[in-house]
């Protein structure tokens, strides 16, 4: 606790005491977004609550004007079960004298929350009233205030600047505030405010030379801290015009419903579809990204190094990769992703209506950062991505190599998406494109095809009520991406680092031919959730972790496998139990991939021989 004060006071000597709020995550969401084990949630809390009243008596002790307290597990639909554990946590939280601001955001929260949230003995409640960009409902809070409404001795936290898009105040956070001192909330008790964090945007606009069309319609987050000011003192900037745009050149041509489904049923295509050994041996994607591999980008980048001699550079890498692979004795192969900086980043810029910062960098997770494009337009494709590469590849081996695709949810949810329309519209958008480049593939020789989408799941709403609208387009999406795809060509899709269980209607619904997971670090749990679904395609479950550096022995390779078979999934079906990392070796060294790959590939002919 120590290190936190020590914090607190440099913020206080840095800006003032009155100006410095320290920031806590709250027990009630501490508690519900962990997984507890042996433990019950009240158990735990009460566990917790000592060490938040000794952190409270010291910064009032420091004279801290305010304490802000994170509560974001209120939007999730399952909040209203926990109101008599939020009830007794601030009632004892708030006896130690500190002006407490308990602060939601993310989303709304549900009517039940809401009405014991305003009851509790706080100063201030922070909302969200923005939710999530291009969301297919807005968010409830401003009907909540307006049904239920908001209590005077209160201070409302009003979240009207959109702290999770790119998108300049178009009148809306202006507009919500008038309705907030209509519905009798007072302005002396209103506190203008971001509607989460601002850590999910990039920092500063003014560092970015942005195309006419788009100069002063972006707001980065020192934009966002002068729109809230002059909403705040009444005097807000000139408004941008509601982000309207035009159409791009080759916009997408209507969808209809026989573009979702492939032409053929699982098993009657599967049956056409490349034939593999049993137990089945490749990789998820990438190889690599080396310090050679960079210096490439970077002199392409300063133009020291033509178009024309870097694709032929390129071409080098993958000529290394297949011939490693070839080597090991893999069976269907990669061409490394050598070309790509960021698997979403690499579509974004051959797609019309997306926007590539340079200094957009926004944290992902730990101390790795990213800059998600911005989608600005309607999103067409103008040639094709990856053909060059694939036919690079195919033509340096007589193995099945995969085409590599980033699924349209994924790149959706990994960028700054527009405001003007949905979600799901931007989705089919992509899927549309990426559809194009899937035919383009396959008329080029490509049998096996992979569309990672491993954001999915990231992308549903705290609410699960709101699960079935979203997972409805998101599916929808993918299978408009791949449907075209003939029956002998093999759809593969990767899904990673998520809790899929309560999700595998949605996974199965998809209609991939091949699922790829993570297993290397879930203790089989997802593997166990399929078997019980009775999930009969082709699998691949993780067989080690791609970010550690130990190479796994093919020993522990075929326990893993043996381990998966013992759960009764795909029985008597070897041949559709692929064995493969659990992600891209793009942050590995060669030095570690190499003998993975080849105890994989030992692994799987030591299998082979177990089950004849």
């Amino acid at each position: 606790m120590q290190s936190f004060l020590d914090k607190v006071l440099r913020g206080q000597q840095t800006v003032g005491k009155e100006r410095a709020v320290p920031l806590v995550i709250g027990p009630i969401t501490l508690v519900h977004m962990g997984k507890l084990s042996g433990v019950t949630s009240k158990d735990m809390i009460n566990k917790l609550l000592p060490a938040y009243t000794r952190m409270l008596k010291c910064l009032k002790d420091m004279n801290v004007v305010e304490v802000q307290i994170d509560e974001p597990f209120l939007c999730k639909s399952t909040a209203g079960s926990c109101n008599q554990e939020l009830q007794t946590v601030y009632e004892m939280l708030s006896k130690e004298g500190v002006p407490i601001n308990l602060c939601t955001y993310y989303d709304d929260v549900c009517k039940d929350v809401y009405q014991n949230l305003v009851n509790l003995p706080v100063e201030k409640i922070s909302l969200d009233f923005c939710g999530v960009p291009g969301a297919l409902e807005p968010p409830c809070t401003l009907g909540l205030i307006e049904k239920y409404g908001f209590p005077s001795g209160k201070t409302l936290g009003a979240g009207v600047v959109d702290g999770r898009s790119v998108w300049a105040e178009d009148g809306f956070a202006a507009q919500t505030l008038a309705k907030l001192t209509s519905l009798g909330v007072s302005k002396d008790k209103i506190v203008v405010q971001p509607s989460c964090p601002l850590l999910h945007v990039p920092y500063d606009v003014e560092m970015e030379t942005l195309p006419s069309h788009l100069q002063g319609k972006l707001a980065f987050a020192v934009q966002k801290l002068v729109e809230l000011v002059a909403l705040a003192s009444g005097r807000a900037a000139q408004t941008t015009p509601p982000q309207k745009l035009a159409p791009a050149k080759n916009a997408s041509p209507a969808v209809d419903s026989s573009m979702f489904s492939r032409s053929m049923p699982f098993e009657e295509r599967r049956k056409l579809q490349p034939p593999n050994p049993k137990f089945p041996t490749t990789t998820i994607g990438s190889f690599p990204q080396t310090q050679e591999i960079r210096r490439l980008r970077f002199a392409l980048k300063k133009g020291r190094i033509t178009e024309e001699e870097y694709n032929n550079l390129i071409d080098q890498q993958i000529a290394h990769a297949i011939g490693v692979q070839d080597g090991l004795g893999l069976d269907v192969l990669v061409h490394g992703e050598a070309e790509r900086t960021d698997m979403v980043e690499f579509f974004g810029q051959q797609l019309e209506g997306f926007l590539h910062t340079q200094h957009g960098w926004v944290q992902s997770y730990g101390s790795r950062c990213v800059r998600p494009p911005i989608i600005y337009g309607d999103v067409s494709r103008p040639a094709p991505m990856t053909v060059r590469e694939f036919k690079v590849a195919q033509g340096l081996t007589s193995k099945p190599v995969k085409g590599m695709l980033t699924g349209p949810v994924t790149i959706l949810n990994w960028s700054f998406p527009r405001k003007d329309i949905s979600r799901k519209e931007q989705a089919f958008q992509l899927a549309m494109s990426l559809r194009a480049e899937v035919d383009d593939l396959q008329a080029n020789g490509c049998v096996c095809l992979q569309m990672d989408d491993p954001a999915l799941r990231e992308g549903l709403p705290l609410k699960q009520e709101r699960w079935a609208q979203y997972l409805e387009w998101a599916v929808q999406a993918f299978r408009l991406a791949t449907a075209v795809a003939k029956p002998e060509v093999q759809i593969v899709t990767h899904l990673c680092y998520s809790d899929f269980n309560d999700i595998l209607e949605a996974i199965d619904g998809m209609q991939a031919d091949v699922l790829t997971i993570e297993n290397s670090r879930s203790g089989d749990e997802m593997i166990k959730c399929l078997a019980d679904f009775g999930y009969n395609r082709d699998l691949g479950a993780g067989v080690y972790d791609v970010h550690s550096p130990v190479v796994p022995s093919a020993k522990e390779i075929v326990s893993r496998i043996e381990m998966m078979i013992a759960t009764g999934l795909l029985k008597g079906h070897h041949d559709r139990i692929w064995i493969n990392p659990d992600c891209g070796l793009k942050t590995r060294q060669w030095e570690e991939v190499i003998p993975s790959l080849r105890n994989s590939v030992m692994a799987a002919t030591m299998l082979r021989e177990r089950v004849g």
